[in-house]
Parts: C-alpha cells; sequence; structure tokens
C-alpha cells in the first residue's frame, strides 16, 4: 500500500518534478526564478510551459483547461474551454498558448464585488498565479489564478492573500538581517488546516428541506444520545466512514494534497482530516480542494458532507483551526525558539510581533472569520469564544513577566534566565497547550488559530494576520535600524511590547462569564455576532494598516465589508423563509394529523367510560393547541421580517435588523417546534430526527 501512496502521490499536479522533466532547462529555470522571487514571465517561457503544461494533461484525460479562482463567493469558480481548435482544412487541432495560460476574461456580472464595478464594467479577468501548481480535475486542467475588476481592483481572496505574504516577507527580512543573517532570502508563512466536517445519509438529507437550502437543521429536537458519553471522539472508525475516508485519501493525494490525519471527532457522526503544513497561498488553494472533494466523495458513497459551522444544535459545531507559522526559505522557522542566545532573542521579536498585531488588530482578526454560520458557534461548548486573547503557557508568559519587570527569569528546568541579549540561554518549548478555550495559541513553534469555521476560506484570516504582523515588524525595523545601541535597544523594545500588549495574553478558561467580565476590564472587544463584527474592517487603524502593507486599499477594503454583510443579510433571509416553509407545509400539517389523532382518542376513551373527566390524549392535545397556537404567530411575524428587511437599503442596517429581529424569531420557532418534535408520534413526523440524522451512518 505504502508504494501505491507513492506512485499515485501528485500524479494529477503539473509539479516542481514534472516541470523539471518536460521543460527545456532554460524555460524551467525561468519558472523557478518566477516562483522564488515573484519576477514577471516573459511571454515565450509562458508559450513553453503552456505546451508541456497542455501535454501533460491530455495524457491525464484532460480536454478542457479552466482559470480556477476564489471569488468573495467563499467557494471556487472555474469556466471550461476545450484545447480543440478548427484547422484550416476543416479538421481539429488542440493548442493552448502562453497567452491563454497567463490571462483570462470571465464576465463579473454576477460575482459579489461590493460596489467595486458597475453594470458597464462588468468584464473580469483571471492571471495566473504560478506559485500555485496547475492540476487535473474531472478531466480538465485547472489553473490556479488571481482575480480582479476591470479597474485592476481584487475581487477574489488569492490576491490580498498573496500581496500580505509579500508585506511580511519585505519586513521579515529587515528584521533578519538585523541579526546579521545575511543568508536567507525569503520569509514565507505557512499554514496547516485542521477540517471538521459531518456525514449523513443521502436519502436523510434529502428529506431535509433545511438541510438542502441553508446546509443547517433549522429544527431538531435532541436525541436521547448524543454525545454525552464521549464515546465517539477518537472512536473506531465505522466502516462506510472508513470506505470514504480511503476514497477521500486517495483524491487528495493524487492533487499532491498531505491528507495526514484522520478521526472521529466529539459529535456523532463529525469528523476531522488534517493536512501537513504548506506554504499559506498553496495550503488555502489545497484546503478549497480539500472541501470541494469531500462533497465530490461522499455523493459517491451515498452520503452527504456538511461543512456549516453548525449543522445540528445541542452539538458540537465544525471549526477549522488555521496552524500558522513563519519559515525562512531555507526551512528555518522563525517561532521555534533556538539554541542559541542570538536566536531567542530573534525569537522573542517575531513572538512579540505577533501578540503585538493580535492586540492592535483583534477587531480584524474577528472580523475574518465573522460568519452567520459561526455566530451559532464561537462561545458555544466546542469553540473558543468571540473575544480574541493569546493563550502561551506558563513558561513564555512567565519569560515574559520578566523581560516586562527586567526581572530575572527561573525557568521550569531550574535554569536561571537573564534578560540581556548575551546571557539568555535556549528557550525551552512550551509544551501545556490543553487550554482548548484560547482562540489563538503557541503550540511550540506555530500559533493555532481556532476560531475559523468549517466553511471558511482559510485564506480570510491569513491575509489579516500576515499584514498586521508585517505592519508590527515594520515598526520594529524602523526603530531598530535607527538605533545606536542595537542589544540596548532591542531589550527596551521587547519590554516595552509586553507591557503595552501583555491584556490580550490570557491562559484561562475562556467560556466563563468571569473571563469576559475580564476582558471587558482589559479593553478587549467582544463582538459577539456579524453584525458587530464585520463593520469593523471599515476602521481607520484597519484600512490605514492594510493601505500602508499594500495588501487592500479602501475602496477593496469597504468593498469586502459590504460583500460580507450582504452575504450575513441573504443567509438569515433563506434561513428565515426556510423555517416558514418548514412551518407551514411540514410541522404545522403533522401536529394537526396528529392532534385529530388525539381527539379520536380522547372521545373513544369518554365514549367507553363517561367517568373519565381528563385523559392522557386531552392533556397532550391541550400542550400540542399551545404549541402549534405559538408556532403558527410566530411564524407569520418571521415572514413579515423577512418581507421587512429586503426593503432595508443599508447592509448594515439589514444585518442589525436580521440580529435584532431575525434571529430572536427563529429561536423561538425553534423553541416551538422542537418542543412539537416531542409529542407528535414518529409515524406521523414529517422528516428525519437528529437521531436518524447523527446515527444513521453504519
Amino acid at each position: 500500500m505504502s508504494n501505491q501512496i507513492l506512485d499515485i502521490f501528485g500524479n494529477m499536479v503539473f509539479s516542481d518534478e514534472v516541470m523539471r522533466s518536460r521543460l527545456p532547462s532554460e524555460t524551467y529555470a525561468a519558472m523557478k526564478r518566477t516562483i522564488a522571487d515573484g519576477r514577471r514571465l516573459d511571454i515565450s517561457v509562458a508559450t513553453a510551459v503552456a505546451d508541456a503544461m497542455k501535454t501533460w494533461a491530455m495524457e491525464k484525460g484532460a480536454t478542457h483547461y479552466t482559470h480556477w479562482f476564489q471569488p468573495m463567493t467563499g467557494i471556487t469558480a472555474e469556466k471550461h474551454d476545450s484545447f480543440l481548435n478548427p484547422a484550416k482544412d476543416g479538421t481539429a487541432i488542440t493548442e493552448f498558448s502562453g497567452r491563454e495560460l497567463v490571462r483570462g476574461e470571465s464576465d463579473a456580472s454576477s460575482f459579489p464585488s461590493g460596489g467595486l464595478r458597475a453594470t458597464f464594467e462588468a468584464r473580469g479577468y483571471t492571471a495566473w498565479d504560478p506559485t500555485s501548481y496547475a492540476f487535473v480535475k474531472d478531466n480538465t486542467l485547472c489553473i490556479p489564478t488571481a482575480f480582479c475588476s476591470y479597474g485592476g481592483e481584487s475581487l477574489d481572496k488569492k490576491t490580498p492573500l498573496l500581496r500580505s505574504m509579500e508585506a511580511l516577507n519585505r519586513q521579515a527580512m529587515r528584521i533578519l538581517r538585523l541579526f546579521g543573517d545575511t543568508e536567507t532570502k525569503r520569509v514565507v508563512t505557512t499554514v496547516g488546516a485542521e477540517q471538521e466536517y459531518f456525514l449523513i445519509r443521502s436519502e436523510d438529507f434529502d428529506k431535509r428541506r433545511d438541510l438542502i437550502y441553508t446546509g443547517r437543521t433549522l429544527f431538531g429536537a435532541t436525541a436521547p444520545k448524543s454525545q454525552q458519553l464521549d464515546d465517539h471522539y477518537f472512536g473506531a472508525i465505522k466502516p462506510r466512514v472508513k470506505a470514504f475516508m480511503e476514497d477521500l485519501n486517495r483524491e487528495l493525494w493524487q492533487l499532491g494534497i498531505f491528507a495526514k490525519t484522520e478521526h472521529n471527532e466529539a459529535a456523532p457522526a463529525q469528523h476531522e482530516l488534517a493536512s501537513v503544513y504548506s506554504e499559506a497561498n498553496l495550503a488555502c488553494d489545497q484546503n478549497q480542494l480539500t472541501m470541494e472533494t469531500m462533497k465530490k466523495v461522499a455523493g459517491r458513497h451515498g452520503l452527504v458532507c456538511l461543512l456549516h459551522e453548525k449543522p445540528f444544535d445541542g452539538v458540537n459545531g465544525s471549526g477549522k483551526h488555521d496552524n500558522w507559522s513563519i519559515s525562512t526559505s531555507e526551512g528555518k522557522n522563525l517561532l521555534n525558539p533556538g539554541d542559541d542566545p542570538n536566536e531567542n532573542m530573534q525569537f522573542l521579536v517575531f513572538l512579540c510581533a505577533v501578540i503585538a498585531a493580535v492586540d492592535d488588530y483583534q477587531e480584524l482578526l474577528r472580523a475574518s472569520v465573522a460568519t452567520a454560520g459561526n455566530d451559532h458557534r464561537l462561545g458555544a461548548a466546542e469553540a473558543p469564544p468571540a473575544i480574541i486573547s493569546i493563550f502561551l503557557g506558563d513558561e513564555l508568559s512567565a519569560l515574559l513577566h520578566a523581560i516586562e519587570n527586567g526581572e530575572r527569569f527561573h525557568a521550569s528546568e531550574d535554569v536561571v534566565m537573564g534578560v540581556g541579549v548575551h546571557v539568555l540561554p535556549k528557550i525551552p518549548k512550551d509544551n501545556t497547550d490543553r487550554n482548548r478555550t484560547s482562540p489563538f495559541a503557541f503550540t511550540g513553534n506555530k500559533f493555532e488559530f481556532r476560531m475559523p469555521g468549517s466553511s471558511c476560506s482559510v485564506a480570510e484570516p491569513n491575509i489579516f494576520l500576515n499584514a498586521a504582523v508585517a505592519d508590527e515588524l515594520a515598526h520594529f525595523a524602523d526603530e531598530l535600524e535607527g538605533a545606536e545601541d542595537f542589544d540596548t535597544a532591542l531589550r527596551e523594545l521587547l519590554r516595552r511590547t509586553v507591557k503595552e500588549h501583555s491584556r490580550i495574553i490570557f491562559n484561562g478558561d475562556g467560556y466563563t462569564g468571569a473571563w469576559e467580565e475580564e476582558a471587558e476590564r482589559r479593553g478587549l472587544a467582544n463582538l459577539r455576532t456579524c453584525a458587530d463584527a464585520i463593520p469593523r474592517l471599515k476602521d481607520e487603524k484597519n484600512i490605514a494598516m492594510l493601505e500602508r502593507m499594500r495588501v487592500l486599499s479602501a475602496k477593496e477594503l469597504a468593498s469586502r465589508c459590504e460583500i460580507l454583510l450582504e452575504n450575513y443579510v441573504k443567509i438569515l433571509q433563506i434561513e428565515a423563509a426556510t423555517m416558514t416553509d418548514m412551518i407551514n407545509h411540514d410541522i404545522l400539517p403533522a401536529a394537526v394529523k396528529y392532534s385529530k389523532v388525539l381527539s379520536d382518542g380522547a372521545a373513544a376513551k369518554k365514549a367507553i367510560s363517561s367517568r373519565l373527566s381528563i385523559c392522557m390524549e386531552e392533556k397532550l392535545l391541550y400542550s400540542l393547541s399551545d404549541l402549534t397556537d405559538e408556532l403558527y404567530e410566530v411564524g407569520i411575524i418571521l415572514s413579515g421580517h423577512v418581507s421587512e428587511v429586503a426593503k432595508i437599503k443599508s447592509s448594515e442596517e439589514g444585518a442589525l435588523f436580521c440580529r435584532d429581529k431575525i434571529l430572536p424569531a427563529m429561536r423561538r420557532a425553534r423553541i416551538a417546534a422542537d418542543e412539537i418534535e416531542k409529542i407528535v408520534g414518529r409515524e406521523y413526523w414529517c422528516y428525519p430526527t437528529y437521531g436518524d440524522l447523527m446515527l444513521g451512518v453504519r
């Protein structure tokens, strides 16, 4: 089997190995320079690459090519063109030019733009990203590309991610040069995504309008057994799920994705897949591919893969942990404590830059993971709270406290550490990260951002994290490059940074009310919903930083804010409309039908015994009558809210209306409907229950 893995791994990817074997040496060298240094590719080189790419792809069964891009819809997009072209003699030839490889044109009119383009500027352009390998999927050569508007503004997630990576590279290189590093050529951010998901039977999915329309269950009484016993977590994988996982792994490996770890998660029917680290741009592309492949492979097994953050109420939702680090092009992890004093001081500079970035731009990071689905998950028992904080563990926290106060540091190994550059010995890696309530945790040589939801593109949080850290490093470099005495200036910089940003460090339980109160005293933001978080994208400090780092312009950032708010409102409209549809056409008819059964039963009992004052059927009937009246009334209110929000022109006002009016009405409707489900006989109920959905896959 191991040989089979090696044989198939990456065989559908136009990888470095494939390029080396198929391209002329000069062309290959030019490609490597483009990838390593971001140089512009000469059209003659692009033509040679395109011809080799077409030949290779057709050998893999490809008949078409597409510029594969990531618009602001949150999913990928593709328009297919065949390699086939007419010859002069009426026959056909296959062609793929360098210009077709490098640039494409797409109608951008139906993609979200947030006001960036007018109707007469509907064209959009795709530009090849040679740093992410092309691949063959479903007989189509997929070319990863950036996507921009007619006016040149970014309409996608890849473009600002690449800009943010370049910004961090520029500023990190300045820091490395200050520490005497003349060898490193480039600094990159690396990402490893942990993807959680649910699997349910297709036949159950098809009977639930809420799952079909919204990706989550809007109604559903808790099953008698769900995750109370914690017996699903890391439990033996069921044969049907195992078959799905094996099929999924095979497809991902062929696409060059290092699918590494798989296991059952906490909730029944919930699972996780983790991939090995790669450069942030490639990791984001591959995670989008992973989600798409999960859904496709699940269908082949008679299953549906749910990527919603909270598909079931009362059990764990699904997140996507974003494991983020900074490395040199030579493979050295800059967040890895080193073996000598110089390395450790360099590590502390990068560590403090991250701490300052997360503190200064906490609202930006919170907004980067703000989705309607994630609002249901953050702060629940399986996800961090909506308050951003950093977990460092006892060892590093104590070290930073010593730096802040100019004290000597006593390490756990009974080693006394000074804070001067020449007397600081090796810093032991902290291995105490068991705090699952922390949104942003240091885990030895990386940070794990735990707030992103399972359906989220990991590009968004990494764009803002890269940019914020780059900005802090720029401030550090400005100060240190002009210092008369580097060591003295460095110690003062670290001391001041820790002192100014220590409020963001928290190693305790993030689920408690006490932490909310403490966070408020510290001045940390608690942005509970999308309506609270998304508008903070346009804070002046965020606009200034992103423009300073050349990642997003004020215009581009405003468009993203508008797109996210509009999306939030639309999702809530769809969910509320789906609820009223299910209330009127499923739940109330089922309740009425069962009421007739109860009424007939009560009449039959009273016919037998006139001494019976009130029977069980009548008691149930009274309860059911009250609940159906409540559900009917709230359904009318909900329907009215859907009509009302459609008239609101401002996206911010619409989001607030959804938060304050639609969501409370939806909660009220759900409570009534779930109580009705507990009364109505199983054979009369209108759709699969939570027990059917979560325990149906065997």
